[in-house]
């Protein structure tokens, strides 16, 4: 079976998004907040020392401009609908739940290279893509680069993990934000339409790309876009 079939091509991948919009991606809006959905309510003098501490980290996210267009035009064919970030952000205070359940940020991944997926199991790209997520951990994933794949499913863990035993994944780390604050945060950035959202991050917590809609993960062209981001 040709696996490209597998897959919307490029041109229908929004149409894909703003469906999975529809379906309930942003059923649940919560409060922004300056950190990431971890944190305790901050002081005024705390909030305005982590506001200052941000926008240094995207200073020096945006001085990466010509890192995201080598990017871009990296990613091609099974990837194509990556986009090179305009500008480059920084989104080291991401927060979620690591895989051994207690919250982490973007930042705590610092010098390496990051794939970041966000899938449901309600979403049935996200499902389709979930293998391909972690043939590409089994075979790239190491000190350098991780394939991180935050699932939002709003209550527990049974379905997702569930879920992700029924199909096998063995390589990807289990993270997990069911309060869909990290969708609704990269919503707010203009950067989720609806699921599956992934985004590239450098070492820096710098993104790099994103795009909105599934891909091949485990193809040729995938695999030379990682290879791009290990060579920056």
């Amino acid at each position: 079976m040709d696996r490209r079939n597998m897959f919307p091509a490029p041109r229908h991948i929004l149409l894909a998004a703003v469906a999975g919009v529809i379906a309930g991606a942003v059923a649940v809006y919560v409060t922004t907040t300056l950190r990431g959905n971890n944190d305790t309510e901050l002081t005024a003098g705390t909030a305005a020392t982590v506001a200052a501490d941000a926008s240094s980290q995207d200073k020096v996210c945006a001085a990466k401009a010509d890192a995201a267009k080598k990017i871009g035009a990296a990613a091609t064919g099974q990837v194509a609908a990556m986009m090179p970030a305009d500008p480059p952000q920084s989104l080291k205070g991401l927060a979620f739940n690591g895989p051994d359940g207690k919250p982490m940020t973007i930042g705590d991944q610092k010098g390496r290279v990051l794939l970041v997926n966000l899938w449901a199991t309600w979403c049935a790209p996200c499902r389709a893509e979930m293998p391909a997520l972690d043939a590409l951990e089994r075979e790239m994933g190491g000190e350098n680069f991780e394939v991180v794949a935050i699932n939002v499913d709003t209550g527990d863990d049974t379905k997702p993990k569930k879920f992700l035993q029924e199909i096998g994944i063995a390589s990807l780390g289990y993270y997990r934000d069911n309060t869909l604050t990290v969708f609704n945060d990269l919503k707010t950035r203009g950067l989720a339409l609806g699921l599956p959202v992934t985004l590239l991050i450098d070492g820096e917590g710098c993104l790099l790309a994103n795009m909105n809609g599934p891909a091949e993960w485990a193809s040729p062209d995938a695999k030379k876009l990682i290879e791009a981001a290990l060579a920056l």
